[in-house]
């Protein structure tokens, strides 16, 4: 446990080294607390009509104003945050492991296994991934598991060829090779000693890749192809929005405003983890 802390902290120190990324990691902890809290800091429900107050500009009412229907912008800003953060957190928990899992086989194993897995990762990557993505959440119908899923099954290839690329070079190593002469299985090297090798490059892969998943997501909702409303979505929120351009600029900038700064901090915290996990970089 002791030492568990002190890795912990050490790691948080490194970070704080990292201006951006440490500002970064505040943003998102930050949203990930208003996901949590969202039913007591919303300051009213996100689908409460009011049409009396219908396109109200930024006041002290409605700190962001009000959209169509008189429903307050902020607060569904907050509770717009718990779908993003699902989405993320769900697609990354998805692509994770098998990324990995497919890097790691045909990176060790080599031969037929590794041309017959990266040939289908190159199929995969061949397509845009936004636009493979629209195509099966068009084929598995709207919805936020459909997105979740469509998001999932274009977004693993990056990491399976980083992963692979990791594998490659630890499968090599000398102490990969005294666990080969002590008799270690195929199985024990892969889970003890060649897949943890990679996981801190994956991390790094997965944090930059959250940035891609919130637009992504964004991009579906805009269309029309992710979570439904009345949810919050922040991409169905801006796609409601556009009508409003060049009266109302606040019911599409404000969504707009919440992606931009969501995916921003999630690329600066991954350009820091990569400075402080990678054992190559040299600091100045």
């Amino acid at each position: 446990m002791a030492n568990a802390w002190g890795t912990l902290h050490s790691f948080f120190g490194e970070l704080r080294r990292e201006p951006l990324g440490f500002i970064g990691l505040m943003l998102i902890v930050a949203l990930i607390l208003v996901a949590i809290l969202a039913p007591w800091i919303a300051p009213y429900s996100p689908s409460r009509q009011s049409l009396s107050e219908v396109l109200q500009p930024p006041s002290v009412a409605h700190w962001m104003g009000t959209d169509e229907f008189g429903r307050d912008i902020l607060s569904r800003l907050i509770w717009g945050a718990q779908i993003t953060m699902r989405t993320v957190l769900s697609v990354t928990a998805i692509v994770g492991p098998i990324g990995l899992l497919i890097g790691v086989t045909a990176g060790y194993f080599g031969g037929r296994v590794d041309a017959v897995l990266m040939r289908i990762t190159d199929i995969v990557l061949s397509f845009p991934s936004l636009i493979l993505a629209l195509a099966f959440a068009a084929a598995l119908g709207a919805g936020l598991g459909t997105a979740i899923i469509a998001i999932s099954l274009t977004a693993w290839p990056p990491i399976a060829r980083l992963a692979r690329a990791e594998a490659l070079i630890v499968r090599n190593t000398d102490y990969v090779a005294a666990a080969r002469l002590y008799g270690a299985s195929n199985l024990r090297l892969l889970t003890l000693y060649i897949a943890p090798m990679c996981i801190p490059s994956v991390v790094v892969r997965l944090t930059l890749n959250m940035a891609t998943i919130t637009l992504t997501a964004a991009s579906l909702g805009f269309l029309g192809l992710g979570a439904q409303p009345p949810m919050p979505e922040w991409g169905a929120m801006i796609s409601a929005g556009r009508r409003f351009m060049l009266d109302q600029w606040w019911v599409a900038v404000m969504p707009g405003f919440a992606i931009l700064f969501t995916s921003l901090a999630f690329n600066v915290v991954g350009d820091a983890l990569r400075d402080v996990l990678d054992p190559r970089h040299t600091k100045n």
